[in-house]
């Protein structure tokens, strides 16, 4: 149990594996509102902390890179931990307790290389195969998985980027399963996006000094990914290790859901980062310029993940605890015919949730490999239907999470159940970007053919 507020050391390490090369961040701000792409390709510094870097293997599985990952043998290693996780999260919740076993024994399942080819060490797949994972994750425990956002999101960017700046690098820090986060967002008063933090140079080094807030899976990570402002108003993108000397994690995050997201300050104080730890600003927009949807498919997925166990326990209390009202003519509650339509109103929302996130993974993979006006193109109306797939996941999971209590009587409302985080864990999650713009954007796109912004939230 972390007291709320506390510094945060090092991730534990212990069997020894050398993590020396490749690196990464979220490319977005975590849980709360914040811009979603800005830091999604400040990875690829190379690993400057002192000695050798030493990770905790939890589980019996074999070490990375020694047996072939396949995506259906990443799922039957994953099923117990999710099972574990899902056991254990409201507890959890309760005690402030991350999961950080559970957490690293997941990730050493290979999950992060899913979608990744198998001659570059991945499990192969599809964008959909990793967008179905990250459900299952959610569906365990919704903080987990917003957690892992950063590490899955670059993962996704090594599996669609030919030319992602430091990819050999990433790619082997992927294979050595590492944890990535990285936020740009600042909690200074400033107007959304501004940069506070100062980078100044000291002979051949940077060094960083500024705070960062919603560092989505900060605590759980082995590297960190922001950017801070010189002198000149350059803006400088780099990635450091979360053992570099000055760079300080708080467990502070504290909105009323996704309460273990690890979501909380970075301190930057006299961090010192070379030049090649920098990630190169594009001279020119990519031809597909929504480089954000990934980010906001997997913000939709979560809230997939949340109306499946809303779902599940809606069933279970049903099943196992709930009696019927005393003026019913049903001697079970599982036979009151009230109780089922709203069971089954509960699973079609789950239903809707998934399927409309599945087949927005679809149309966004379909835009690779794509050039020119044509990636363009593709890229608006993958943007556009992620927007309205996040607005139908939204809705369903908050409504979900609402009619679990409309299947028992005072009883469902007891704490020790902790039914009542499944609705707080989507409203946190869909604070990120508000839904109306989604829609407005989407009416735009169809009505006059208005592209989306290019933010980073679509």
């Amino acid at each position: 149990m972390t007291p709320l507020g506390q510094s945060i050391p090092p991730p534990l390490r212990a069997t020894t594996t050398n993590a020396s090369a490749g690196t990464s961040p979220d490319s977005n701000s975590a849980t709360g509102p914040g811009r979603s792409a800005d830091v999604a390709n400040d990875v690829g510094a190379p690993d400057r902390s002192p000695g050798t870097k030493e990770r905790l293997h939890l589980v019996a599985d074999p070490l990375p890179g020694s047996v072939p990952l396949s995506v259906n043998g990443i799922r039957v290693a994953a099923e117990p931990i999710l099972r574990r996780l899902a056991e254990t999260a409201h507890q959890r919740e309760v005690d402030h307790d991350y999961a950080f076993a559970d957490v690293r024994a997941l990730v050493d399942t290979g999950i992060a290389l899913t979608g990744i080819a198998v001659a570059e060490g991945g499990a192969g797949g599809s964008l959909r195969d990793v967008i179905d994972l990250v459900i299952a994750i959610a569906h365990a425990d919704s903080s987990v998985a917003q957690a892992l956002r950063g590490t899955f999101l670059i993962a996704n960017q090594v599996a669609g980027r030919a030319d992602l700046p430091h990819r050999e690098r990433i790619l082997a820090r992927l294979r050595d399963r590492d944890v990535f986060a990285g936020t740009v967002n600042e909690r200074t008063g400033g107007a959304s996006g501004q940069v506070n933090a100062t980078a100044r140079r000291d002979g051949a080094e940077w060094v960083i000094d500024g705070e960062k807030y919603y560092s989505t899976g900060g605590l759980y990570a082995n590297w960190f990914s922001t950017q801070a402002r010189t002198e000149d108003g350059e803006v400088l993108r780099f990635t450091v290790p979360v053992d570099r000397e000055g760079v300080e994690r708080l467990d502070d995050f504290d909105a009323v859901g996704q309460r273990l997201t690890a979501s909380g300050t970075t301190r930057l104080s006299g961090v010192r980062i070379a030049d090649d730890e920098i990630t190169p600003t594009p001279e020119t927009e990519p031809d597909n310029p929504w480089q954000g949807s990934a980010a906001q498919l997997y913000l939709a997925a979560v809230q997939a993940g949340i109306a499946a166990r809303a779902r599940d326990d809606a069933i279970a209390y049903v099943r196992e605890r709930a009696r019927p009202i005393k003026h019913s003519t049903a001697s079970t509650s599982a036979e009151d015919p009230y109780v089922r339509e709203t069971v089954g109103e509960i699973a079609a929302r789950a239903q809707a949730a998934r399927a409309v996130v599945l087949l927005a993974a679809e149309t966004l993979e379909g835009v690779r490999g794509r050039t020119g006006d044509d990636a363009r193109a593709a890229g608006a109306t993958a943007a556009i239907e992620i927007a309205q797939a996040g607005v139908i996941a939204i809705e369903s999971a908050l409504t979900a999470a609402e009619l679990v209590f409309d299947v028992g009587g005072g009883s469902i409302t007891d704490r020790a159940l902790g039914f009542d985080r499944h609705w707080r864990n989507a409203r946190t999650a869909a604070n990120h970007n508000p839904r109306q713009w989604k829609q407005a954007v989407a009416g735009a796109f169809h009505l006059t053919g208005e592209h989306p912004p290019t933010t980073g939230l679509f």
